[in-house]
């Protein structure tokens, strides 16, 4: 029997290091490397992955519309609190990052100033030490304004500033990033041709691919699953072979799986919702995972726990002894 056929790739995805500790500057008490990979998702016999890939906590400024059944994972109030949610998911699950979404400043839901913002910001650096995500609203008027001010709140915190997308002065938010040190996630939905003009624009505004991790939106399981696959597959492997605009980490949006009306609706014939609606956001993240992603922005406690479990399984340290 011949040798199976092993590819070589010229290049690696660069490594992006999120948060600070007290060595460099800040006040985390850990930092998270994403990415660095020498081959696609899993192909052990063409490369080993390096870096275990990342899960964040969702937590919102205000409370949101969510199913009982993912409440019922956050007792009393806490909800209601950002600092506590964020406290809570690091206490009680372990969360290794938490991912800020300051929905509530947009001019549509509560308008909330970019000051007041700032201050709930300020509120969760102060409740956790783990790194950050911090989302805005996805207002593409307000968001430059309110990831500016955050960049200078968080400053020497090396958080992740979501979301950018060519619609926004991103110039302004790049700026900032710059400015104090931070990393920047681009959105640009399904096209991995636009994402890399994209990246482009924004290295040439000064920032490195050590200081991008991109998002090419995450469509769940039977609402567009099939382009988040091709859409990740295909820049990671423009990536490995030399493209050094697509040669970044890949975020994964994983609780968009929740639009799906299949995740929470209640339909006996569809089996208890309970179950049904972690399942739903956990198969959306493992074939997120096996197309390329490196970090995970996730919602349901026992969907992130099936997760981690898989990445344990996949990342354990003689995983190459198997091979």
């Amino acid at each position: 029997m011949g040798k199976a056929s092993v590819e070589k790739y010229k290049s690696r995805i660069s490594e992006v290091v999120l948060g600070a500790t007290g060595k460099e500057g800040g006040t985390r008490n850990k930092t998270i490397t994403l990415g660095g990979e020498s081959a696609p998702a899993y192909y052990y016999s063409e490369g080993l992955p390096k870096n275990k890939p990342a899960i964040s906590h969702d937590v919102f400024d205000m409370p949101i519309s969510l199913p009982g059944h993912v409440r019922e994972h956050f007792p009393g109030d806490v909800m209601n609190d950002p600092a506590e949610w964020a406290k809570y998911r690091v206490k009680k699950y372990s969360a290794e990052m938490i991912t800020l979404h300051m929905v509530s400043t947009d001019p549509k839901v509560k308008d909330t100033s970019v000051k007041d913002a700032c201050r709930t910001i300020e509120n969760v650096l102060q409740a956790v030490k783990v790194p950050l995500i911090i989302g805005g609203s996805g207002n593409p008027a307000k968001d430059p304004e309110l990831l500016e001010k955050a960049a200078e709140v968080c400053s020497g915190e090396r958080v992740l500033l979501s979301s950018v997308d060519p619609d926004m002065d991103y110039k302004r938010v790049a700026s900032a990033a710059l400015k104090h040190g931070h990393a920047l996630m681009p959105l640009i939905p399904m096209n991995p041709d636009e994402m890399r003009r994209f990246n482009k624009t924004l290295i040439r505004l000064g920032l490195s691919r050590e200081d991008i991790v991109m998002d090419l939106f995450t469509g769940g399981v039977g609402y567009g699953i099939e382009y988040t696959v091709s859409a990740m597959e295909r820049c990671r492997l423009a990536g490995l072979r030399g493209d050094v605009f697509l040669g970044v980490p890949i975020a994964s949006a994983t609780s968009n799986a929740w639009s799906a009306r299949e995740a929470w609706m209640r339909n006996d014939a569809w089996g208890p919702r309970e179950l049904r609606g972690p399942l739903w956001e956990s198969t959306t993240a493992e074939i997120a995972l096996l197309s390329g992603a490196d970090i995970f922005m996730m919602l349901h406690p026992r969907a992130i726990a099936a997760l981690e479990e898989i990445i344990g399984y996949l990342h354990y340290p003689k995983c190459g002894d198997r091979y």
